[in-house]
């Protein structure tokens, strides 16, 4: 059975090992805290659960996966004997390469190593390893069960093959792809950050309510989730990162806005923490 191997198991990674582990994969779900691990656990089989209960999921899918899927805190444990090992960690480079430099020693060399960021640069990442050409960014979308789109990132060194087994595996857990050369932002996060800084200064400009600046996003310009509710649903610190990333490589229009930064100072993080611009039981 091919093996897909998740470090990080946050709501990206979860959600990741699911769309994996359905499709027939044997997934290990790797975290460092075994507090994560076991929440993670948790949260996917109630995701299969409630799929099966909904009609999504066939009953023997359902036992396959569950079969499939494994957790694992220790790392070289977890990627041992995987082909492809998607890192979904916190969005901080030094925390992303000090992965990619473990799973470079621990793995084989025919391993392709992707990273589900967002916003930051697979060459630069590649770099920290001995195979530049195998790293990629394999830009996932939440909720992952639910969103179809897998963006795809060549860095200066990914190679064509890689690039192809990337493509090839994303049609086999039924996501469409776009490729796009690297830039800082990529294509959505750029669009979205945007959007989404533009509707917090609204928001702190008083100009509307947060309800109705979503309800105007969402019936005026037909976007399915309001750009407030989609920050709380990401997490506003993740946000902030993402805008910081994005200022500091590209300038000041994406300077984030200072309701943001007020927001995640005072701990209010979004739907994760039960409050950010809504509030959540």
């Amino acid at each position: 059975m091919r093996k897909v191997t998740v470090v990080g198991s946050g709501v990206m990674g979860t959600g990741i090992a699911y769309a994996f582990s359905i499709s027939g994969y044997d997934v290990c779900v790797n975290d460092i805290n075994e507090q994560a691990l076991n929440k993670a656990k948790e949260n996917i089989y109630a995701l299969m659960d409630g799929s099966v209960k909904k009609g999504y999921l066939k009953e023997e899918v359902y036992q396959s996966a569950k079969n499939n899927l494994k957790f694992e805190s220790d790392l070289k444990m977890a990627a041992d004997g995987a082909e492809l090992v998607i890192e979904a960690v916190l969005e901080r480079m030094d925390v992303k390469v000090d992965v990619f430099k473990q799973l470079d020693e621990i793995c084989g060399p025919d391993t392709v190593l992707a990273t589900n960021t967002s916003t930051m640069s697979p060459t630069e990442i590649g770099a920290q390893t001995s195979r530049p050409d195998k790293v990629v960014a394999m830009h996932f979308f939440n909720p992952v069960h639910k969103m179809k789109l897998i963006e795809v990132i060549r860095g200066l060194e990914t190679s064509d093959e890689t690039m192809k087994y990337v493509h090839d595996t994303a049609a086999k857990i039924n996501k469409t792809t776009v490729e796009v050369n690297e830039f800082p932002g990529f294509v959505t996060s750029r669009m979205n950050c945007l959007i989404g800084n533009e509707a917090m200064n609204l928001l702190m400009e008083g100009v509307a309510s947060a309800e109705d600046i979503d309800n105007a996003m969402k019936l005026g310009l037909n976007h399915p989730m309001g750009p407030l509710e989609l920050a709380d649903l990401v997490g506003l610190d993740t946000r902030l990162r993402n805008m910081e990333y994005l200022y500091e490589t590209l300038g000041e229009k994406y300077r984030p806005c200072p309701l943001l930064v007020k927001y995640v100072k005072a701990g209010r993080l979004g739907k994760k923490s039960g409050r950010g611009f809504y509030e959540y039981s």
